[in-house]
């Protein structure tokens, strides 16, 4: 494990292919990562269902599986955070103009919901443009169940 100057506790660091296999390779190690940090039951299921529909849009919606764009992923603790960032070489997206997947038009739709559930189940969640282009989401989850201003959670 190394250890950045912030005392953040680096787990894991990786560059991957844009493939189904990446998906299913990160959730196990953010699941994995999270148990040893002391999550579990129903926090540990929204790590993994924010890691896997994350991880998902990066490969299927930003570098739509071409192989040779990559998915970079860190895993990283503090004192109070779990954080996963995962980030893409696609065309970015902006979460504010998506479709609600809560309208009743597109309930019935078997997709578009993973932006919604990762941002439901994760206590923060943030998207940026990279500079290189693609899109970079964070994920955290604290380690202490407090939140100090519920209303600057999410962004």
């Amino acid at each position: 494990m190394e250890r950045d100057q912030d005392t953040t506790a680096v787990m894991v660091r990786e560059v991957l292919d844009s493939t189904l296999e990446t998906v299913a390779h990160i959730e196990a190690v953010a699941v994995e990562i999270a148990r040893r940090v002391g999550f579990r039951g129903v926090s540990l299921d929204h790590i993994s269902l924010a890691t896997h529909e994350t991880i998902t849009n990066a490969v299927v919606h930003g570098n739509r599986y071409r192989t040779e764009k990559k998915v970079f992923v860190a895993i990283s603790i503090t004192q109070d955070r779990f954080k996963i960032t995962i980030a893409d070489e696609g065309d970015g997206f902006d979460p504010m103009t998506l479709p609600d997947p809560l309208a009743p038009e597109r309930l019935s739709e078997g997709s578009g919901r993973g932006v919604y559930l990762s941002r439901a189940s994760m206590d923060e969640y943030h998207v940026r443009s990279r500079d290189a282009g693609g899109a970079e989401v964070t994920l955290v989850k604290y380690l202490c169940a407090q939140v100090t201003n519920p209303s600057a959670r999410k962004s």
